[in-house]
């Protein structure tokens, strides 16, 4: 079965028919042998990606190499069927990139890898080249939208649209490649990032959990609890959020803002004054990171998502989703392909802080019967199109289609 005619539609067929039967669980990646490679496994969505495709292909009968830099998510690695190759994959330099590509190329002949996956641009330009002198097949996960100001930057960032099948996270991401990297569409495979729906479930949520929570963040009970997940910087929205909330000073609320300056002091101190300025000091504060967002997202009315750049997809609306709670978000990028108005959560125009307050205080006023059934719904949502599983199975049938219907990349330059 060839996807290029019409990839979004015969992906699914291709997963559907991959894991049709019951019996052949734990052998469908029988024979893969996939390296991926990004600068570091530390933290992060694209980290976490290759972290749960690696287990996956384990899991499935495959062996499943990660090249990177290292960092505290090797240890979240499968050890049986799972290997990690420490290069320094994070470096931009040119020749220690050219020393990654002969160092990979060696890796590809020694484990005999079919599939080089390169999930960021300084290692795909080391991967690009050592599948092209070694016949592996390759492929790249666009993980958001690679801007440029100039050709070279611009043909920098071009290597995540020469895999010989590209992964989108998004459709907003696919239609970017298309626009700005004239990468051909039949080529592109849409495959949202994927929620753990072990890990973000509401029957997961111990009461125990809950009281830790309640009393470690002091949450009160006679207030509605607003969240807005994020590291602290400027194109997340944090001014936004606040310039919305002084708009509902009339609603008992406790809104948290969570997530890490990352040593930016001074825009954290910029946010403490203007929370300051809208007098909201006992309304809302910045609480730092969370090691419990499950339950974070569980006790929490409404979650926010407030970008003013363009999510490629945007995790924290799909996590909220799985947990029953309904987000709130900008009405571009991923978010609209994750919430549908008055369905299962709530858009405002980006950058409006009037429409981010109304979308709230609309979310936290519904009544009983229409607020059960949009989280129902995205519950829902979550479980259908938005899996870490649905995310791994796809990927899979992306990696047996191409072996089926394309030679290795860069062929002719094998003996190189």
């Amino acid at each position: 079965m060839d996807l290029t005619s019409h990839p979004e539609s015969l992906l699914d067929q291709w997963a559907e028919t991959l894991f049709a039967n019951d019996t052949l669980a734990g052998r469908r990646a029988e024979g893969l042998v996939v390296m991926q490679v990004l600068p570091e496994l530390d933290t992060g969505g694209v980290e976490r990606g290759a972290v749960d495709l690696a287990n996956f292909i384990a899991a499935e009968g495959g062996l499943a190499l990660v090249a990177s830099a290292g960092g505290r998510m090797e240890q979240k690695l499968n050890r049986q069927g799972c290997v990690h190759i420490t290069m320094p994959l994070h470096s931009k330099n040119p020749l220690v990139i050219l020393r990654n590509a002969r160092r990979l190329k060696k890796i590809i002949k020694e484990y005999r890898v079919n599939i080089v996956h390169a999930r960021s641009r300084a290692p795909a330009w080391s991967a690009e080249r050592a599948c092209r002198t070694s016949g592996a097949f390759f492929v790249t996960t666009a993980h958001g939208p690679y801007s440029f100001k100039n050709r070279l930057k611009k043909k920098y960032n071009a290597i995540m649209s020469a895999g010989q099948r590209v992964i989108a996270v998004s459709h907003f991401i696919s239609n970017y490649l298309q626009e700005s990297y004239q990468t051909p569409p039949e080529k592109i495979h849409v495959i949202h990032r994927g929620v753990d729906l072990a890990e973000f479930n509401e029957g997961a949520i111990t009461s125990l959990r809950i009281a830790r929570m309640v009393q470690a963040w002091r949450l009160p009970e006679d207030r509605q609890i607003i969240v807005l997940p994020g590291r602290l910087t400027g194109w997340k929205g944090q001014k936004l959020f606040i310039e919305a909330i002084a708009k509902l000073k009339h609603l008992p609320l406790c809104c948290l803002m969570v997530g890490s300056h990352q040593g930016r002091q001074e825009y954290f101190e910029e946010l403490r004054a203007l929370i300051k300025t809208h007098e909201l000091e006992d309304t809302i504060s910045i609480v730092g990171n969370c090691d419990d967002m499950p339950t974070l997202y569980k006790l929490a009315d409404v979650v926010v998502s407030a970008s003013i750049e363009p999510e490629a997809f945007g995790r924290v609306v799909a996590e909220a989703q799985a947990m029953g709670t309904l987000p709130v978000a900008p009405d571009h990028g991923g978010a609209v392909e994750q919430i549908v108005p008055g369905e299962n959560g709530f858009l405002f125009s980006s950058g409006n802080s009037d429409e981010m307050a109304d979308a709230i205080e609309k979310a936290l006023n519904l009544g009983l019967k229409e607020n059960t059934e949009m989280r129902a719904n995205a519950i829902r949502s979550v479980n259908t199109s938005f899996s870490k599983t649905r995310m791994c199975r796809l990927t899979l049938a992306v990696y047996w289609e191409l072996i089926h219907n394309e030679t290795p990349y860069g062929t002719e330059n094998y003996n190189e």
